[in-house]
Parts: structure tokens; sequence; C-alpha cells
């Protein structure tokens, strides 16, 4: 079973207002970026990042996605369609992590929050025993096709992996030139195990411990 846990925060993010991104495994056939090919379970993997001793999520502006959230290095983060947020739960196993590394939480120290509001930051231990951060409830991830900060392939991939607005909400593509989020829900897709499950979730996870 997956365990939540609170993040500390760093003094600097005690202020800070607005909300973070997630991601999960399948193609990315209905990306809206498609400069780049959809990954598969056999495309090369990036290695997951070991457990920094602190972490930084920001809000960003991400062409074509609006205003998304981003790691310590500034990659987009993404929500996964087939996840949980009500209980936390990570669906993206084995293969598909391969392919969406894990945000991991901070092992010690702060999680430095720039735009982001701390009452939607949370963490949830997987299966492995290491420990993913999650906004609203929803597992945060990367894309392994994302080379460069601020890029957005895995935007739409499958239909079930967007990337993650500071409100915990899917990004939606940015025709206007504005903060776009919310979008309909699309199923499809496989993962190991989980239930598809939609709508976005509003606010913090209450009862699965998300919140500082």
């Amino acid at each position: 079973m997956l365990t939540v846990h609170r993040l500390a925060v760093g003094a600097a993010a005690g202020t800070a207002v607005l909300a973070l991104a997630a991601t999960g495994c399948g193609s990315s056939g209905n990306s809206s970026r498609t400069e780049k090919p959809s990954a598969t379970t056999t495309a090369p993997a990036k290695p997951t990042p070991a457990a920094p001793a602190g972490a930084t999520l920001s809000a960003a502006k991400v062409d074509k996605v609006g205003t998304v959230v981003t790691d310590s290095k500034g990659y987009v983060l993404y929500r996964f369609d087939q996840d949980t947020a009500k209980p936390s739960r990570s669906n993206c196993l084995a293969a598909c992590a391969a392919i969406w590394p894990p945000a991991p939480a901070p092992a010690t120290g702060a999680l430095d929050l720039k735009g982001i509001d701390k009452a939607l930051v949370g963490s949830v231990t997987r299966p492995d025993g290491t420990r993913q951060l999650t906004l609203a409830g929803w597992p945060l991830y990367r894309y392994a096709k994302d080379d460069e900060p601020r890029e957005a392939y895995g935007q739409g991939a499958g239909g079930t992996w967007f990337a993650i607005t500071p409100s915990g909400a899917k990004a939606t593509s940015d025709t206007g030139g504005g903060t776009t989020s919310g979008g309909s829900d699309t199923h499809g897709g496989t993962t190991n195990g989980g239930t598809t499950t939609g709508g976005d979730t509003g606010g913090a996870d209450a009862g699965n411990g998300s919140g500082y």
C-alpha cells in the first residue's frame, strides 16, 4: 500500500501562491508537440534521478502549454490520468516509469516553492519504497524525451499525460497567448494496474496527507 508524507518547506516558499503538475506510460500519438517521435516502452530511458537534499518546484510559462510546473532544473512536470489523487497513487510502474520518471521528493532539507501553493504539495511512497512528489494529490513525473528545460513534448501523450498547472489541473494547448488549464478528461493507453480516473482535484487532498 502507498503511504503519503508531508514535506518540509523552506522559509522562502512561505508566501508562494500558485500550484504544480503530473505524468505516466503510454504512447504520445495525440501529443500537440510533434517535433520529436513519441516514446514507447522500448525507447532508451533516462535514469530516475536520486532524491535530492533539497528541491524546487516553480510555476513557469512554457510555449504552447501555458503556465505549468517545472522542477529544480526547469523541466516540465506531468500528471497521469490513470493515477489517482484521492488517495494519491501512482499506477506508472516498471517500463512506464522508465519513460516517465517519477519526480523524487527531497530526502532531507526544504522544498522551495516558487508560485506554488504549499498546501497542495505532498509526497507518496511508491511500491519500491521511493518517495514521489505530488501536487493536489497527483503524483508528478518527468518525460524522458524532454531533453531541455521548458520542453513539453509529453503534453497529450496517449490522451492520458498532461503537463500539470500550479493548481494541479491538466494543461491544455495555449492557443490564445494566455495561461490555460483544465481541459476535458480523456482516457486510453495501458499501465501497470490501477483503474482509470478522471477529473481535476481542486485544493489540497484532504485525507492523503498532502500539504504542509
